[in-house]
């Protein structure tokens, strides 16, 4: 993936970008590929709509259209039904082009992570935290009447968030301070079912979730696999239940290891944790905790799915 930065006197902002060759570049030799790209802009859209609206032959949008296809500018978002047949919508790829003409001295002065940015747009805003951090308590509560002992894992996770933010206020709240209306907000919820009791909530809502019947071993929906040990932990981003149009970052193991787990394994691999397992429009991952250096304590992962 690439990206282009615009600087902004509040900022910085990164989009997306396809990187073109010069020779491509015939792809725009006609003023209506223009149009068409201008129809696709502002909605995903079939030949026949973008032809009725610019009053031109089917035929010449679909021309247009398949030569943008090649050149990955637009893509084929979905097929639907219409009177006599299957239409083909496209839309937009990128919101921006770039053309590399030669290799030359990049700047080495990086001030920002886009790929890190891109996997945290919904729960980073403007420079500041757009979520609410829920560790469980460290009391004895909820139905397991358990202790929490998640909340230090979640310090990692909490400096690379804070790489990301202008300021940093307090944005955490433990499970058992959370009211109603919390949850129309983007969560990230760090730690077991059984010490948080948010977690264990939307567990009948994750891909990848814990037994509770069966000493909460971790199931996967998606490869129908069991996973019984301390150290393996689970990484799911999904639409938040609570808030059709919210998100939640889930960071969670049966115990202390597989949170740790968890947490390390977005911390450290976020590029190999977008590849893999992928549900409508989420990502679910299974990791396993390793002790590399033999220290006794965990200091890389695997992916199991």
């Amino acid at each position: 993936m690439s990206y282009v930065v615009e600087e902004h006197p509040e900022g910085q902002r990164i989009h997306r970008t396809l990187i073109m060759k010069p020779a491509n570049f015939n792809v725009f030799n006609s003023e209506l590929s223009i149009r068409v790209l201008e129809e696709l802009g502002k909605k995903p859209q079939c030949a026949m709509d973008i032809a009725r609206k610019l009053k031109e032959h089917e035929q010449k949008i679909y021309y247009h259209l398949r030569r943008l296809e090649k050149a990955g500018i637009i893509k084929l978002l979905k097929r639907e039904e219409r009177v006599g047949g299957l239409a083909k919508i496209y839309c937009i790829s990128y919101p921006y082009i770039s053309v590399k003409l030669f290799e030359n001295e990049h700047l080495t002065d990086v001030k920002v992570k886009p790929r890190e940015i891109e996997f945290f747009k919904s729960f980073i805003k403007d420079g500041e935290l757009n979520a609410i951090l829920i560790v469980g308590s460290p009391d004895p509560h909820g139905k397991y009447g358990a202790q929490a002992s998640d909340g230090s894992a979640a310090i990692d996770l909490a400096l690379m968030l804070g790489s990301f933010l202008n300021h940093v206020s307090p944005n955490y709240k433990l499970d058992t301070e959370i009211r109603e209306g919390d949850l129309k907000n983007n969560l990230i919820l760090v730690g077991g079912p059984k010490a948080n009791i948010l977690i264990d909530r939307i567990n009948k809502n994750l891909p990848i979730y814990f037994d509770t019947k069966n000493e909460f071993n971790i199931v996967s929906t998606l490869t129908k696999t069991v996973y019984n040990e301390d150290d393996v932990g689970i990484i799911i981003k999904m639409k938040n239940p609570f808030a059709k149009d919210k998100e939640i970052l889930l960071l969670s193991g049966k115990r202390f290891k597989g949170t740790k787990s968890a947490i390390l394994g977005l911390v450290k691999y976020l590029k190999k944790l977008e590849n893999g397992n992928k549900f409508n429009e989420g990502i679910a991952r299974v990791v396993r905790g390793i002790d590399r250096d033999a220290d006794g304590i965990i200091d890389d992962v695997e992916f199991l799915e």
